[in-house]
């Protein structure tokens, strides 16, 4: 009887500790980043764009509307998303922070990413495309030929990646239908593209074409996978194949509702749109103290849907053959963006600040053995909880610390499931947002250096710092932004 009692306790336990309803098999995940995704979807209320396949996903697993990111550039929010950890030191913010933090250091028991602790147990993990940094995942640069040295030296099983006639990874990246990209054409190009191609013209369409032939090879493998697949599109340059520009009439694409300088800041908060207009062939120059007409504006806002569209066409592609392969009943799907961009808020088209547009993007997660309650989640979510929350839906233990916490009990209830606080730094700064607010303090001297905006609305705008005016705010939320202070700007001294 007390062996019986035993038994029972153990799988108790067991079941408790993993969140799947399948104790017999490791489920799969497929991971899928895309770069520059703002939330701009049906799914997170967009009417006029066409995503129905990442719309449909949301509509079927848990989507955060107020998901933020560490750090609005490329390396430095990928950085934060495969350690699970807030940036500590100024590298932390850079494209390079994999690359000098992560890349040739020895294995140790300690996983270097949340990728690696998969591989620690047991998972046959592959990764096609831009998950790290790198456009391929190997360490060299833009007009550099390509390295054998892994940004993630411990984590793959397999990297792979197709260049096709661009023949390198970051050749790649920069694409134009025929064959050359911005460094070869030093950057007397402009920033968006309709190809007279078909999807295989770009190289997202050959990143598709792998990742399903990979997914047919692991159907037969008897190790679950981590697969991750990293888009290119709608990096700049917006370009994408005419028929994704052809879904949408141009005059009906909204122009953005808020594209002035927001009120009583410093300059110093946005920047001049220097990653934009190095397209040197675009039609006009962003800046500023100069609004974009709003015929070029609304051009640039097609180019940026055109390029969504084509995109979601990929993802739809491979959700398609996780059905056809009967792997979707037992593959975690996640669908992250990198970070947000300004399309004219606030007078920037880029990223690179903490304001609401560069640092939300969308997070959609979506488990065979989770039913959520309601699959829209508002409750506020960062980057670093993705890595907590993939290895309790997996049952994977942790004996280290992580900054995230796991929303797997948000997913279930739709409710908050962790502290209603996100944290992004650039710019000399750091910024906290919670259901009501968004704080921001810079550590520079140009004033002034506390921003408040208010989100009571929850309109997303930010386009007046009310700081002044509400002295009492600032004061209760400023604790709470100084707990996101790891020691980043610990050097500074306050002007």
């Amino acid at each position: 009887m007390y062996r019986y009692l035993l038994i029972f306790l153990l799988l108790v336990g067991l079941t408790s500790y993993r969140t799947t309803d399948k104790p017999n098999d490791k489920p799969n995940i497929l991971f899928i980043a895309v770069d520059d995704l703002r939330p701009e979807l049906g799914a997170y209320g967009n009417k006029v764009i066409h995503s129905p396949n990442i719309d449909a996903l949301a509509n079927t697993g848990s989507f955060f509307t107020h998901h933020y990111v560490q750090v609005p550039t490329c390396g430095a929010s990928r950085h934060a998303l495969l350690t699970g950890m807030l940036p500590r030191k100024p590298i932390h913010l850079s494209n390079r922070a994999i690359e000098e933090e992560i890349s040739g250091r020895p294995e140790t028991s300690s996983p270097e990413t949340f990728i690696h602790r998969f591989k620690q147990e047991g998972y046959h993990t592959v990764g096609i495309g831009k998950i790290s940094h790198s456009a391929d995942g190997l360490v060299y640069g833009y007009e550099e030929k390509p390295s054998t040295k892994k940004e993630l030296p411990h984590s793959w099983s397999e990297l792979l990646f197709d260049p096709g006639k661009w023949k390198t990874g970051w050749n790649a990246f920069f694409a134009y239908a025929n064959g050359e990209n911005r460094q070869s054409l030093q950057k007397q190009v402009k920033p968006y593209e309709a190809g007279q191609v078909d999807d295989d013209g770009y190289p997202d369409g050959l990143t598709t074409k792998l990742a399903i032939a990979k997914l047919k090879e692991l159907k037969q493998n008897k190790k679950p996978f981590f697969m991750g697949v990293g888009f290119f599109k709608p990096h700049l340059p917006f370009n994408a194949p005419q028929k994704y520009w052809d879904l949408y009439k141009r005059e009906e694409i909204p122009l953005s509702t808020n594209p002035d300088v927001p009120e009583n800041i410093s300059l110093k908060s946005l920047h001049q749109s220097g990653e934009f207009n190095q397209y040197a062939l675009g039609e006009e120059k962003a800046t500023l103290s100069n609004q974009l007409s709003d015929d070029y504006a609304r051009k640039l806002r097609h180019a940026y849907y055109a390029a969504v569209s084509y995109t979601d066409a990929q993802i739809g592609l491979l959700l398609k053959t996780l059905q056809d392969l009967d792997l979707d009943k037992n593959t975690i799907i996640v669908i992250w963006g990198d970070h947000g961009w300004h399309l004219g808020d606030q007078r920037v088209w880029g990223k690179h600040t903490i304001f609401e547009n560069a640092v939300r993007s969308p997070l959609i997660i979506k488990s065979p053995f989770l039913k959520p309650k309601t699959n829209k989640v508002t409750t506020i979510v960062e980057t670093i909880d993705i890595y907590p929350t993939l290895m309790e839906l997996c049952g994977i233990g942790l004996d280290y610390e992580l900054d995230g916490e796991s929303l797997v009990a948000a997913m279930k209830t739709g409710k908050n499931g962790k502290d209603q606080a996100a944290y992004s730094y650039f710019r000399n700064g750091i910024s906290v947002r919670t259901p009501d607010y968004r704080l921001t303090k810079y550590y520079r001297k140009e004033k002034p250096v506390i921003e408040l905006y208010d989100h009571t609305k929850d309109s997303f705008q930010e386009q007046r710092n009310i700081a002044n005016e509400h002295p009492e705010i600032v004061a209760k939320l400023m604790p709470l932004l100084e707990k996101g202070n790891t020691g980043l700007y610990a050097h500074q001294k306050e002007n």
